[in-house]
């Protein structure tokens, strides 16, 4: 039986946030009272026999780029968007809706060929890539490879069905098959045997059973002996997925309105999947670099002169920082867009003073306006009609952190255009980036923590929808407006917006993190699959609160999230009221300089960092991956979860458990070097590691060259010396770099630069090739450090072309020999003879 609800369970009211303040008790005990009575006397389906499941098909149409068929009353179309990519649509009364998506960008370009055949039994679509199978009677569908396997099939029982407003459809699972997705979810990262919830919702103190939580991603990779496939569910309405919860041999997904609308992805290759997936939903544009280094948080750096005195300490003790946050607590009686000028007398020249540290400045903006006329926003948003309304036309009001507030309607595009202008000001002083906070919406003294489900909001052209079609958009839609508007104050800067509620394809917009987990071991080991997952549902620019927001960590947890950190593709430090302080410098110098020496660390990897992230703004594979992405053949690796690549060619195996002693960790197929030690490890094999406090087990893929360069305070300061290049060998043996300045969009006029770096290892010798830059960007360097890694004995000679390198070093226990050479701008070859 499945239990159907239209009011959001388990809310926990209070006075102030749930996801910053924690609850009190007596709105956790109504809210548990309120479950208990969902659970009893909810709306409870009878029987599987109550939905309406779609029948034998009576009439088709072919269209261009796919069919239209009948099935009864009930119409499906099925559309090749591309060759691997597949649009499936139900209307079961006939009619679709209007085609219009919050999340699909629109495609340039012709259809692709399809290829229509119809047999008695059945009707044949068939693209370049793939074929779809739509058997007759009943209506099923089924999606093959060209020589006719079953990639991923309709249940032949059920298929698609509806009741009422509500639609799913009904998969096979078979046995041996892998789900990973669906955003931050917490829980195992393999999906299989768990069913999840999308809708939006303020979780503060999530745990590892929590759902839902804060973001809408509605996107899954299925993967099964190396071939892999997706589905994207594009419906903003509450949804649901279940991966084996109600059957072991099905799965499903479905939702309480709008249309069974989804598309199909065909790799076979994982990293196939994600770039069409991607390329349909749009992938993250490039970030400032400065977004990439150390970012110090809390809720809140209060008054003035404790933001100047962090900023002070992390210079003082050359612990790298590119940025602080500002919380509510800076802002006037928690109203957005206004400054505490009794806590910030100087708030202009503290943003300065900052800024020539190299230090940026990220404010909190969230999306509730007090309803207090006098104050600017309201005001203006009141003359300009630009807030939520009742269904009676009123203009709806709810408590948050100002006292009674109103909502702006991001869902009209001169509504955006008016909170977009909101940060005129800020931009003025310098304030380089923005969080938009409480965005699910969050709303205070309700059980279900958000608004009413019948607020209007309307759309450009005079429609409008009810909050249960907007909801899980609403704060994507904040965040497109505070990124919009930032393109329209500052056309060449880059912005930078962090969200906490996205739907998918905000990515787009703003970078997110995983909202109010706690400091506890468990924590710091679930932000691995939960980042994961998040990166795999398209959202390369994700992060956690390092330390945990909820309460305070022990100082061996907090080193060991400080140094995971540094792998993760936002690291920023972030915790809440109350809490002990999180700097690095806290609990002592020893651990202090470990922590530093792991933020160094990442401003050393930046060159590799900003190359990845690179790679993500142009093909949507993220910066941190799981093992199976670049090793789908390798299926032991698939359930692993808690070691991971960043980047193409780094492994990180952290610690994640206070326990004394060691673990196994797992080595893909192929050669690893040890990054510390240069040792070499075979792949495929269980390697047993017992790490001190010090040290995060990190492994160089063979076949890898790494551009690395030396420490700087913030992305903003010029390395002192040469670029570093560290090569690994192995077949195929490849690396690059990307560069740029940074901030602009001068890289769309061709200003950066671009690397492309390979080796040819033989016996006894290993030839190194640096391909001449592409770009007119300048870089910092003049010369450049080659360390290669993998030479048994002393060379017998190093040359470049012609020349011999003179005052080479060689390193007998790391097996490491070290040279520097002018800038190669024009390329160059080097050979190593040992």
């Amino acid at each position: 039986m499945q239990m159907r609800s239209f009011v959001t369970m388990a809310g926990n009211p209070s006075l102030e946030d749930s996801g910053k303040a924690g609850h009190h008790m007596k709105g956790l005990i109504r809210s548990l009272l309120c479950a208990s009575l969902l659970l009893a006397f909810g709306p409870v389906r009878a029987s599987f026999a109550d939905w309406r499941h779609v029948g034998n098909v009576t009439q088709v149409r072919e269209m261009k780029n796919g069919v239209e068929v009948r099935a009864g009353q009930a119409s499906l179309r099925v559309l090749a968007v591309t060759d691997s990519v597949i649009r499936v649509r139900l209307a079961p009364l006939g009619s679709f809706l209007d085609d219009f998506s919050w999340a699909v960008v629109p495609r340039a370009g012709a259809a692709p060929q399809v290829e229509i055949r119809q047999t008695r039994d059945a009707i044949v679509l068939s693209t370049a890539r793939l074929q779809v199978r739509i058997t007759k009677s009943p209506l099923r569908l089924s999606f093959l490879d060209l020589h006719g396997n079953v990639i991923e099939q309709d249940a032949p029982a059920r298929g698609m069905a509806w009741e009422d407003a509500e639609v799913r459809v009904w998969k096979e699972m078979p046995l041996e098959e892998f789900y990973f997705g669906l955003g931050d979810k917490a829980g195992a990262f393999n999906r299989r045997n768990q069913s999840f919830t999308m809708w939006n919702t303020d979780a503060f103190g999530w745990q590892e059973s929590t759902d839902p939580l804060y973001k809408t991603l509605p996107f899954f990779l299925g993967l099964r002996h190396g071939a892999a496939y997706g589905i994207f569910f594009d419906n903003t309405y509450r949804s649901s997925f279940d991966f084996g919860k109600e059957s072991s041999t099905l799965y499903s997904f479905g939702s309480e309105g709008g249309e069974l609308n989804y598309y199909f992805f065909y790799g076979p290759q994982p990293k196939q999947v994600l770039q069409e997936f991607s390329a349909l939903v749009g992938r993250t544009p490039m970030p400032p670099r400065w977004a990439l280094g150390f970012q110090q948080s809390r809720y809140s750096y209060y008054p003035e002169s404790r933001v100047r005195e962090i900023a002070r300490t992390f210079r003082e003790k050359k612990i790298p920082l590119d940025a602080i946050y500002l919380d509510i607590d800076y802002q006037d009686g928690n109203r957005p867009f206004t400054i505490d000028r009794k806590g910030f007398p100087d708030f202009e020249g503290m943003i300065r003073d900052l800024s020539r540290q190299g230090i940026h400045t990220i404010a909190i903006t969230d999306l509730h306006i007090k309803k207090e006329s006098g104050y600017p926003p309201y005001d203006s948003g009141l003359a300009g009609d630009h807030f939520v309304k009742n269904p009676g036309g009123s203009v709806y009001v709810g408590a948050v952190w100002p006292g009674e507030s109103v909502f702006p309607d991001f869902t009209r595009s001169a509504t955006r255009a008016w909170w977009g202008a909101l940060y005129t000001d800020f931009a003025r002083m310098g304030i380089a980036g923005f969080w938009n906070d409480m965005n699910e919406p969050a709303i205070f003294q309700r059980a279900d923590k958000t608004m009413p489900l019948d607020v209007i909001h309307r759309l450009d052209g005079g429609a409008a929808l009810d909050h249960r079609a907007i909801h899980n958009v609403f704060g994507m839609q904040n965040a497109r407006a505070t990124f919009e508007g930032l393109q329209k104050l500052r056309p060449n800067v880059r912005p930078f917006v962090l969200t906490r509620a996205a739907y998918a394809g905000a990515q787009r917009y703003a970078a997110t993190w995983t909202g109010d987990n706690s400091s506890t071991w468990n924590h710091y080991r679930l932000s691995i699959p939960t980042l994961l997952s998040l990166g795999l549902s398209g959202y390369a620019l994700v992060g956690d609160d390092i330390g945990g927001f909820n309460g305070s960590p022990a100082p061996d947890l907090l080193t060991r999230w400080i140094e995971l950190g540094s792998f993760n593709p936002i690291d920023r430090d972030h915790t809440m009221k109350g809490s002990a302080d999180q700097e690095p410098w806290v609990h002592g110098p020893q651990h202090e300089a470990i922590r530093k020496r792991y933020i160094e660390l990442r401003y050393e990897l930046l060159p590799y960092i900003y190359t990845a992230t690179q790679e993500a703004a142009d093909t949507g594979i993220p910066l941190m991956r799981p093992l199976f992405l670049e090793f789908p053949e390798a299926e032991t690796l698939y359930g692993n979860d808690q070691e991971f690549l960043f980047g193409p060619s780094l492994l990180v195996a952290p610690k994640v458990t206070e326990m004394l002693g060691g673990y196994e960790i797992s080595l893909p197929p192929g050669t690893w070097y040890d990054y510390w030690t240069g040792a070499q490890y075979p792949g495929s094999k269980p390697l047993f590691v017992d790490p001190p406090l010090d040290v995060v087990p990190l492994y160089v893929r063979g076949g890898s060259i790494v551009p690395q360069q030396p420490v700087v305070q913030h992305t903003g300061e010029k390395p002192q010396g040469p670029l570093t290049l560290r090569v690994y060998p192995g077949a195929p043996c490849h690396g690059s770099l990307y560069w740029d300045d940074g901030e602009t969009y001068n890289f769309t006029h061709g200003e950066f630069i671009r690397l492309e770096l390979s080796c040819q290892p033989s016996s006894g010798s290993m030839v190194i090739t640096v391909s001449s830059r592409t770009g007119s960007y300048k870089p910092w360097w003049d010369a450049v450090s080659l360390e290669v890694y993998g030479v048994p004995r002393p060379p017998k000679e190093i040359r470049v072309g012609d020349r011999p390198v003179p005052n080479w070093k060689f390193d007998e226990q790391r097996q490491c020999v070290t040279f520097t050479l002018p800038d190669p701008a024009e390329g160059t070859q080097v050979r190593v003879t040992y």
